[in-house]
């Protein structure tokens, strides 16, 4: 897909049937999985499926042909020998694994590997036991003979996995990428882009960007000075493990002012998750600064996707961007005109306008996104109904859903209310943006912050609902009284 071609995203679900058989077929063989599987529906309204990173069958000529039918394609990523990674392109579905295994029919699920940010954090949960031998740096030793040679300081490889449980042949893994798409745990190659980095190494490149100022004397100078720290953590780390490091960090940042992300990431991780099961992050810009802040998130491996526009009533778009190694989708939402959406708006500077839009003045009120305001919201996939109830029981209360399809479930928590500085209040209402009355209301309530986005996929359905987003998007305008539940 070309930046200027039209594109929509498609349902597929005969892969997704397929991908449930498998994944069923497991679980009616490890009973362990299954109450595993009911547990995250019943504690923190997610289901298995969110999570999976990927699902291992047993190699042959049956398998490849199925899944090459369903619209599956080889990937060359590094995998141990004898393995063959699947993916579908146009979807949101895990890789499939094929691997050799005589006197095992071809097609036969044996594994299945969910993704987590931490390892440690979830066998520390779950109390899960294992052998030493499954550690990476043991498996590592296993393969070479003896110990990897390397840096004297731990190291800190992308990949590393777990094997949780196993029983007649079946395995259920968790595993924990730090940007890096292949299957090979434990030491990575010098030089390679995926390199493993020592444990300081990364921690620095990490406590950099997470402390990095955020308040400047202009959002250009901010956003330049993100931008030339960006590229300084790429050069340091590698694209991937930079883009890995900078949105764990911006995660936290957005966590800090959203207390329905607190109390959904507070349940994840009592079963030792975190946030795996992301769906996007959204950032909002002013019109002056956006192409920084689409050359910030090319710098950390992001690639243009569809273009998104609701129409002129809504005054708004965004460019959609996907990381493909680390998996990320950022909505990049900036004030438009009917006529812009037609260009590449991403990467052309954007006429000054005196009007501000919905997204134009929730950063004149609270900030650029990748400056002080943070993310305006983090989207989280789960199991629509069982998540709202489980929120509500908390407090958190949802807004009425802007997109209700069998393929696809969206809505917004109800917004965080932010008190806003004075001088900000000041500046829009001498400029016309707000009135007296406004600023007095935002003075004394604030204003609508940030949200988090309970989702809920179907079918592999990978992209967004253009129409309803542009309701959701009006609903959450600071400068309406709208937002009912």
């Amino acid at each position: 897909m070309t930046q200027s071609e039209p594109f929509q995203w498609l349902c597929h679900p005969e892969a997704e049937a397929y991908l449930l058989e498998h994944l069923d077929d497991l679980l009616s063989a490890m009973p362990r999985v299954r109450t595993f599987s009911e547990t995250l529906l019943n504690r923190i309204g997610s289901r298995l499926f969110d999570w999976l990173d990927h699902v291992v069958l047993v190699d042959g000529d049956l398998p490849r042909s199925q899944l090459a039918d369903l619209g599956f394609q080889p990937e060359e990523v590094p995998a141990e020998p004898g393995c063959r990674i699947y993916h579908h392109p146009g979807t949101i579905f895990p890789r499939f694994v094929l691997r050799r295994q005589p006197g095992t029919p071809p097609g036969t699920t044996i594994a299945v590997a969910i993704q987590v940010e931490e390892i440690s954090h979830y066998l520390r949960a779950n109390r899960a036991r294992r052998r030493a031998s499954n550690l990476p740096s043991t498996e590592s030793r296993d393969r070479a003979g003896a110990a990897p040679s390397g840096p004297e300081k731990p190291t800190h490889p992308p990949y590393r996995r777990a094997r949780v449980w196993q029983r007649a042949g079946r395995e259920f893994w968790v595993v924990e990428r730090r940007g890096y798409a292949g299957f090979l745990p434990g030491e990575v190659a010098p030089g390679s882009p995926e390199q493993t980095h020592t444990v300081d190494h990364y921690l620095d490149a990490l406590q950099r960007w997470a402390t990095r100022p955020r308040l400047f004397d202009s959002d250009r100078t901010g956003m330049e000075h993100t931008l030339k720290l960006a590229r300084s953590l790429v050069g340091e780390v590698g694209t991937d493990t930079a883009a890995w490091i900078a949105f764990s960090a911006e995660r936290v940042y957005w966590q800090e002012r959203n207390r329905a992300g607190q109390v959904q990431k507070a349940r994840q991780d009592g079963l030792g998750l975190g946030w795996a099961n992301h769906d996007h992050h959204t950032f909002r810009s002013s019109r002056e600064v956006f192409p920084l802040l689409i050359q910030i998130l090319e710098t950390f491996g992001f690639r243009p996707r569809e273009r998104f526009y609701a129409g002129a009533e809504a005054g708004w778009g965004a460019q959609v961007m996907e990381q493909p190694v680390c998996r990320f989708a950022v909505f990049a939402d900036v004030d438009l005109s009917p006529d812009e959406v037609e260009g590449d708006f991403a990467h052309s500077p954007l006429a000054p306008r005196q009007k501000l839009d919905t997204v134009g003045l929730w950063c004149a009120l609270h900030g650029q996104s990748m400056l002080s305001a943070g993310l305006h919201h983090l989207a989280g996939r789960f199991d629509f109904e069982a998540a709202k109830d489980q929120l509500a029981q908390s407090g958190v209360e949802m807004m009425r859903p802007f997109s209700d399809f069998p393929y696809l479930r969206q809505a917004f928590t109800r917004g965080e209310q932010w008190q806003v500085a004075p001088d900000r209040l000041e500046c829009l209402k001498s400029t016309g943006q707000i009135d007296e009355t406004q600023q007095g209301r935002f003075a004394e309530k604030g204003a609508i912050g940030s949200h988090l986005e309970n989702i809920q996929r179907g079918e592999g359905f990978k992209g967004f609902n253009q129409q309803r987003v542009s309701d959701i998007i009006l609903r959450t305008d600071p400068r309406r009284e709208s937002g009912a539940a």
